[in-house]
């Protein structure tokens, strides 16, 4: 098969690395990619939002399968333009993406459909807002309606960081158009987690679940950034739980969007937040989460491409997968500064070494040549992914990886796992 894979982050740098050990690939193309895709792909100098170049691509390649990385190109449409064309493609149209891309339409429809989820209100004005702010106590969380690379839900500790997360995106727009709406929900207690199911429609795979660390800093300090790391599989998601989490939030939703007339094919990324009163869903996401994917794709041991082809084509998907025994651990490397204001261009070194370490895997997050050189690009960086027997095990194969890398600026969290570990201590 001719695959051609949308995107150039740590997230797609991982579909490619798993697609690319697929008997049934023939050539693997990537737009734009990045230096650590060129490995094991083609790279092709498209943005992942120029839809109409794209088709133009897979058209003139004979592309057997496009699977979408990124969330953006799905909620504007690529599917739907693939779709038209006869291009098979791997994730949903534009109006099933909405699950994503509105976070007004996601809460309004899980609410329609009984499908748990924090009380919440939807709100253009910024009055109205802070109003239902205040009947929550003040502890809340804030979200901007659209999408805002997974920075866009603030959680506000007191009525004070509400008004404030409030009028930042209503008021400020510093979120642009993506904040034209604001959901403010209540804070919900416990611990998140995310469950990846894939779907054509009507048949539902589960994929795994992760736990991801959104902080900035130890101790889930700072802001919140795209994800500085996470872990596979969680230890506080049990059978009976990811079983309930199941029947009561994914099937549902999965119904949901075909009644609705928006049937949802593609990988369905569940974030949760385990209460005391039960699960409850914080939202969806129309695509692999980033940095989830990269312990998702070293640990599963099926091959991808026919799973993506079943859905893309609506096949029929099988009951269960098989998963490499243990665990994996992903630890982000970041840029000065992120998720602030940072500088780029810093040389990076220590990548080979790091991946002479057995079980170890480099992503390529936010990279580029410059003369030759391997260059920091982005905010997040790598991801320095590890398989161990276990999760201690794994976060200490993580580590001994990220110390071997070095760029100006870098950092990143050294408490990746830590909840687990207080899980696991706790069944000791």
């Amino acid at each position: 098969m001719r695959v051609l894979l949308v995107g150039g982050g740590g997230r797609e740098h991982a579909l490619a690395w798993k697609l690319a050990q697929s008997p049934h690939l023939s050539k693997l193309y990537a737009a734009p990619g990045n230096p650590g895709i060129a490995r094991v792909a083609e790279c092709v100098a498209i943005r992942d939002d120029a839809i109409a170049d794209l088709a133009e691509l897979a058209s003139r390649e004979r592309i057997d399968l496009t699977v979408v990385g990124p969330e953006a190109p799905l909620a504007q449409g690529l599917a739907d333009r693939f779709t038209e064309r006869g291009l098979p493609v791997f994730g949903p149209t534009e109006a099933a993406a909405q699950l994503e891309a509105s976070k007004v339409f996601a809460k309004t429809l899980f609410a329609r459909y009984g499908i748990p989820t924090a009380r919440f209100g939807t709100f253009a004005d910024p009055g109205e807002a802070r109003a239902f702010a205040r009947t929550l106590g003040g502890r809340a969380v804030v979200k901007a309606d659209g999408l805002a690379a997974g920075k866009g839900a603030i959680v506000c500790p007191d009525l004070a960081t509400a008004e404030r997360a409030i009028g930042d995106i209503l008021e400020r727009r510093v979120f642009g158009v993506a904040g034209a709406r604001v959901v403010v929900e209540e804070y919900l207690e416990g611990e998140e987690v995310s469950v990846f199911v894939l779907t054509d429609g009507e048949a539902i795979l589960p994929l795994g679940a992760a736990q991801d660390h959104k902080a900035v800093f130890d101790d889930d300090r700072g802001p919140n950034t795209g994800g500085m790391g996470a872990y596979a599989p969680p230890p506080v998601l049990g059978h009976a739980l990811a079983a309930r989490i199941l029947e009561t939030v994914i099937r549902p939703t999965v119904r949901a969007m075909a009644v609705e007339g928006r049937p949802y094919r593609g990988v369905l990324y569940a974030g949760l937040m385990l209460t005391a009163d039960g699960p409850k869903l914080l939202e969806i996401n129309a695509r692999f989460g980033d940095p989830e994917c990269q312990v998702l794709m070293p640990r599963l041991a099926e091959d991808l491409l026919p799973l993506c082809r079943a859905v893309a084509e609506g096949k029929g998907l099988p009951e269960t997968v098989a998963w490499r025994p243990g665990a994996a651990v992903c630890v982000v490397l970041a840029s000065g500064g992120y998720p602030g204001s940072y500088e780029t261009g810093f040389p990076i070194t220590g990548i080979e070494a790091a991946e002479r370490r057995p079980g170890v895997a480099v992503f390529h997050a936010g990279t580029a040549l410059r003369d030759g050189r391997l260059v920091t690009r982005g905010g997040r960086v790598l991801g320095v992914t590890a398989l161990g027997a276990d999760i201690p095990a794994a976060i200490a194969a993580a580590y001994a990886a990220a110390e071997a890398i070095r760029f100006d600026g870098m950092h990143f969290r050294r408490d990746i796992g830590h909840r687990a570990l207080a899980h696991l201590g706790k069944r000791a």
